[in-house]
């Protein structure tokens, strides 16, 4: 593995391609709608996964796949933990890493359907000090060596920069630019601060690229939760819980865990695959001010599958509804296309064949790969740097989540179960 694959494998993001296993995967891309599952072809997800945990690349995962609103395959591998060997349950307690973004997105979208925020609202609006952001640009002299020049931006940041990740606020911990440097040397991650401190931290440093400009993955998210916060006049949680994860019925879901009981319900990694090498102390048991709304949420199966079957029903679950159809499909509609002006980083997470919505990656194209990634065109997905994976394809009716705690195995299982789940499935 080279360099930049290693630092591509190190960032929390969306599913990546390069270092998976080569799976048969011809016949798999957008199957006609109305297919079904072969419980016998479902079964090789459960050989696969049972080889993990026995080999013992994985403590365990928990994988479920809905059809129609029914499970049609649900399975639980392993353990909790190599120590305690507790199973994994359905009530298990997995750290989420970038899935926490469609949760945050999602409520961010609620405060947009009822005017508390504008998708076109400049992020100054409600941080004053984003507007005195720069915009960092690499000049390269005749000797090699290079320097930051800082810029005026041409336009200001808006929430929906912050949503689609064309904000310009990179991540400090992948990637060799000297921006992406000056994060890491900033320690911005340093001392006990809460999000109106951590904004304040990311308004000091240079943007990436010009608002607008590059998909870039980085604290996005966490800017965008402090809009929420200023905008409503609420926290972060005390706002997911009031309009999102209290009615949902997501109990289990959060960003720290200080009852006793439920700490002793955490999945952990094997020992060797531990370290999450995302530049911060990620327990949810050590508990702070900060309320990473770009990583910091942990969930369990029982929690998550309502707010995916609520995304696959187009924003409502049980008789309520969360979003308009309106406001979702404003969320699910592509802004990084073609035509869009927007340009694709090195490190464009949503990965082969897909586009961005507003904090969801959108299928919208078969992709370069030959022979093309499973899935089906307008697929939501996104994934995280602990292993945590869901898919929702609204054309099968149909969602699989995956809950696993593995930096270094993830992007080679999540790709392999995505082809396994797609070969599965027959008109």
């Amino acid at each position: 593995m080279n360099l930049r694959q290693m630092l591509r494998a190190l960032a929390c993001g969306a599913v990546m391609l390069a270092v998976a296993p080569q799976v048969r995967a011809e016949g798999t891309f957008d199957i006609p709608k109305g297919a079904r599952f072969n419980k016998e072809k479902l079964a090789k997800i459960t050989e696969f996964f049972g080889n993990e945990v026995a080999t013992g690349k994985i403590a365990g995962a928990n994988v479920l796949i809905q059809q129609h609103g029914k499970p049609v395959y649900h399975e639980t591998f392993g353990v909790q933990d190599v120590e305690s060997k507790k199973p994994i349950t359905d009530k298990t307690i997995f750290r989420l890493f970038s899935m926490t973004k469609a949760i945050t997105s999602v409520v961010a979208m609620q405060l947009v359907e009822d005017g508390t925020i504008k998708l076109d609202d400049p992020v100054s609006k409600y941080i004053p000090s984003f507007a005195n952001v720069k915009v960092g640009v690499e000049k390269k002299a005749e000797d090699g060596t290079k320097t930051l020049e800082l810029v005026p931006p041409t336009r200001p940041m808006t929430v929906r920069d912050l949503m689609v990740h064309t904000s310009g606020i990179t991540y400090g911990f992948y990637g060799d630019t000297l921006v992406r440097k000056a994060y890491a040397a900033a320690n911005i991650y340093d001392g006990d601060f809460d999000l109106a401190g951590f904004a304040e931290r990311i308004a000091k440093l240079p943007l990436h690229n010009q608002p607008g400009a590059l998909w870039q993955y980085g604290h996005s998210t966490d800017i965008l939760a402090r809009v929420m916060e200023v905008a409503s006049g609420k926290s972060l949680f005390t706002i997911m819980r009031e309009r999102l994860l209290d009615p949902l019925g997501m109990v289990d879901t959060g960003f720290y865990i200080t009852d006793p009981e439920k700490q002793k319900r955490m999945a952990l990694p094997v020992p060797n695959d531990s370290n999450f090498r995302v530049g911060r102390d990620t327990n949810p048991t050590n508990v702070k001010k900060i309320e990473f709304a770009s990583g910091g949420m942990y969930s369990t199966m029982a929690d998550y599958r309502r707010f995916t079957q609520m995304l696959l029903n187009g924003g409502t679950f049980e008789g309520k509804t969360y979003l308009k159809p309106e406001t979702f499909k404003l969320m699910t509609t592509d802004y990084v296309g073609p035509g869009s002006g927007v340009e694709r980083d090195y490190f464009y997470f949503p990965g082969d064949g897909f586009g961005m919505g507003l904090g969801l990656a959108v299928r919208t194209d078969p992709g370069n790969a030959k022979p093309p990634p499973p899935g089906s065109l307008g697929e939501l997905k996104w994934d995280g740097a602990s292993g945590c994976y869901f898919v929702v394809d609204r054309k099968q009716d149909m969602f699989f989540v995956l809950l696993e705690q593995t930096p270094t195995e993830r992007q080679r299982i999540q790709r392999t179960l995505k082809q396994l789940v797609y070969e599965a499935l027959e008109n």
